[in-house]
């Protein structure tokens, strides 16, 4: 857990200062574009900074956002052959408050953290936005990243993602946009109907609480084509052939809501944010997710649900759920 986190922080000081001592490649800052190549062709592996035999610290220039993006690796337990990749959309949040490097320490598959589009829900902006900047995620993550990181690691090609809320999401519409880059998918706790009303809410919600972006810069005023063209829910049928994880809590405090929980640490503050703020978010969320069985279900596309009865919008029930859709990512993948 110490070396992912270790890496994201490397990463992130060199492309603040613009060091070069470390960078193997000398790379130009956001240098102009060359309009013969398409953006996605201009993208490449900055640097490449091993952590430790495992962990390694990537900066990946993406050519349609024109900055370069920090990724954290947790190669394979096994690297003799090629392995398939799993990436994780929560970024190091994940890691910092979940097993989620432990878990995967025995297994034969390399994750991979991007980070910086979280709050830009994973996805390709309309217009520049004056907090976020210019957000290409959904071309960095289907068209840029994935065959730089098949080149470095040497993979097999195959691919999974994972998020939670608003990632979740993401990685719900990661695999419509881009058919066969995904081959699984598990969305924890997401918004999928994010083009309803319930939907653009949580999205302006998100944006609030979080990123500090203006979902008018993202996919328009509330009734822009945009909205509904990015919807997991809309477009559920472009999820055919991708196996799928699905979970959610019921917002009625469970196992995890009490002063003892990892994260909340007695601290009785926390206690009421959980239950009380958490609760109601996991209770929009549960609506939106039964929402999207029951579309999967008209359109005969299978899945596997965890519907809980109990549990809040928080990293507990995630880092469970995480454990819980092992086995149908890993089917996917291919990984015994």
């Amino acid at each position: 857990m110490t070396s992912a986190r270790t890496a994201i922080a490397v990463l992130a000081t060199i492309l603040a200062l613009g060091s070069p001592a470390l960078v193997s490649t000398p790379a130009v800052a956001d240098p102009a574009p060359d309009p013969t190549v398409p953006a996605a062709d201009q993208s490449r592996l900055e640097l490449t900074l091993p952590i430790d035999e495992r962990n390694l610290a990537l900066s990946v220039y993406s050519g349609s956002m024109r900055r370069s993006v920090a990724v954290a690796v947790l190669r394979a337990a096994d690297t003799s052959v090629p392995r398939p990749t799993l990436y994780l959309l929560d970024g190091v949040t994940r890691v910092e408050r979940t097993d989620a490097l432990a878990f995967f320490a025995d297994k034969n598959v390399n994750v991979v953290i991007p980070t910086g589009g979280e709050n830009a829900w994973w996805t390709d902006w309309e217009s520049p936005d004056p907090v976020l900047g210019v957000n290409k995620w959904q071309t960095f993550l289907t068209r840029e990243l994935p065959p730089i990181i098949d080149a470095a690691l040497g993979t097999t090609g195959v691919n999974a993602a994972a998020g939670m809320s608003r990632t979740g999401t993401a990685a719900l519409q990661l695999a419509i946009a881009a058919p066969g880059v995904y081959r699984a998918v598990a969305s924890y706790s997401g918004c999928a109907n994010s083009s309803g009303p319930l939907g653009q809410a949580f999205v302006r919600l998100s944006m609030n609480e979080y990123g500090g972006g203006n979902a008018i810069n993202m996919w328009g005023p509330p009734g822009d084509p945009a909205w509904a063209a990015n919807d997991p829910y809309v477009n559920a049928a472009g999820l055919r052939g991708v196996a799928l994880y699905i979970s959610n809590g019921s917002g009625i405090p469970g196992r995890y809501d009490n002063l003892n929980a990892r994260g909340v640490d007695g601290q009785f503050d926390k206690l009421i944010g959980q239950v009380v703020t958490g609760g109601g978010i996991e209770a929009v969320t549960n609506y939106c997710t039964h929402q999207l069985a029951d579309r999967l279900n008209a359109l005969g596309i299978p899945a596997t649900y965890n519907f809980r009865s109990t549990g809040t919008h928080s990293w507990n029930y995630w880092r469970d759920d995480l454990h819980d859709s092992w086995p149908v990512l890993a089917g996917a993948l291919g990984i015994e």
